[in-house]
Formats: structure tokens, C-alpha cells, sequence
């Protein structure tokens, strides 16, 4: 095989492949959900869009930052990098560098000020995290404390970490917790996030298809914000 024609051959066709990689790599990226650690929030079976520079432009296929553009904040739901073993994933960002975090029997505290939670009913059982991962009782509520202001499920039957004492969020780190309280492997076990391992933030789904109805698409949820 001449390895010089097919190049010359297919040039458009390779050029605009190479683009689309770098575009993903550097620019925007999608990604489906595997998990139910982000319900009512993210369904498994979601493909979201992530904004990989909403916060740093970085060098293509590296973490390494080549210039700030915006900071993270709190309630953000963002992408990033295990620290414990470099798996992405989807979560909440809860705390920023500074800030003081603790959490008292499933309640979040940030700088002393506790959340509020209001009891939520849900009437889509889909938001639920599925019956073949989890059969006990599930809780939702609205979780408000300054800009967070979103839905969690706590599952008051399952064993989870629900407290632990008061944290400083070093410089350049960040707290991440699934909005599935208790079915989430988040900052509470594999530790902080450094800002370079976040790869970008979710903002809109794409699609999203149900697995467990023979993948038949969510309509409601196309395009819809997170």
C-alpha cells in the first residue's frame, strides 16, 4: 500500500478529522452519562455538551493551562479528572479555594452557613434513581446556600459518608459532590480537584436516550439546560 497516496488521496478528509479531534480536545467535547451519581440532574443515558474553555485554554490532549479565562464557581456542574485514578467524571462544584466546607448528617455547610432543604416531589420516576441499582427509599430535595440552588436525592437507607468535620479548600483546588448524595464517588472519597485536572463545564444536554426502555429518546431533554 502506498502510504503517500492514500494521504494525498484522502487530505480534505484527514484534515477535517485532525480538526475535529482538536476541537474536542481543546475546545468542546461530548460526553455520555454513565452513572446515576448526578440524579435528578443527569440521567444516565444524557449526552451533554462540555464547555472545555469555560474556565482555562489548554495545551490539546494535556492538562497543562495556558491562560485563565474564567474562575469556577459554586453550582457549576463540571468535568474533570479522578485524582484518584484519572477517570472522568460529571459532578457538582460545591466549594471554592477558601471557602470552609463541612457536612452534618447529608447537610452542607459552607463558611458556617448551612444549606436549606425543601422537600421536593418528583413525578417522573425516571429522575429516580433506577430500581435495579437501588430498591429503599429515596428522598429530594432543593438544596439552596447562595448561588447553589438545585435537586439532590439522599437515600437514607444506604450506607454513605453524610458527615465530616470542616475543610479549607486550599488555593487552586475545589470540592465536587454528586447531586445523588448517597450513590456518589465525589470529593468526599477520592479527595479535592486540582484546577487543572477540570476539563470543561457542562451547561446542555445534547440528547438522551433510556436505556432501560429500549433506548427510546427523553424528547424533553434535548437540548435542554442543566
Amino acid at each position: 500500500m502506498n502510504i503517500k497516496k492514500v494521504v494525498a488521496d484522502n487530505k480534505g478528509f484527514l484534515v477535517f478529522m485532525l480538526g475535529m479531534v482538536l476541537v474536542r480536545s481543546a475546545v468542546a467535547d461530548y460526553y455520555s452519562v454513565p452513572s446515576s451519581s448526578m440524579y435528578p440532574t443527569l440521567l444516565e443515558g444524557d449526552r451533554v455538551i462540555c464547555d472545555r474553555i469555560a474556565y482555562d485554554f489548554k495545551l490539546p490532549f494535556t492538562d497543562v493551562i495556558v491562560k485563565h479565562l474564567d474562575d469556577p464557581q459554586r453550582g457549576d456542574v463540571v468535568t474533570f479528572s479522578s485524582p484518584e485514578d484519572g477517570t472522568r467524571l460529571v459532578k457538582r462544584l460545591v466549594a471554592i479555594p477558601g471557602d470552609v466546607v463541612e457536612m452534618r448528617d447529608e447537610h452542607l455547610y459552607i463558611n458556617g452557613q448551612a444549606a436549606n432543604y425543601e422537600p421536593i416531589s418528583v413525578a417522573n420516576a425516571d429522575h429516580l434513581t433506577p430500581q435495579r441499582e437501588f430498591a429503599g427509599e429515596q428522598r429530594v430535595y432543593k438544596e439552596r446556600l447562595g448561588s447553589l440552588d438545585h435537586h439532590i436525592i439522599v437515600m437514607p437507607e444506604r450506607f454513605a459518608l453524610r458527615t465530616f468535620a470542616p475543610v479549607k479548600v486550599p488555593e487552586g483546588q475545589y470540592m465536587m459532590l454528586g447531586d445523588n448524595r448517597d450513590n456518589s464517588k465525589d470529593s468526599r472519597y477520592i479527595g479535592l480537584v486540582k484546577r487543572e485536572l477540570i476539563t470543561g463545564q457542562v451547561k446542555r444536554l445534547m440528547f438522551s436516550l433510556n436505556g432501560d426502555h429500549y433506548y427510546l429518546p427523553r424528547f424533553e431533554r434535548f437540548g435542554s439546560k442543566v
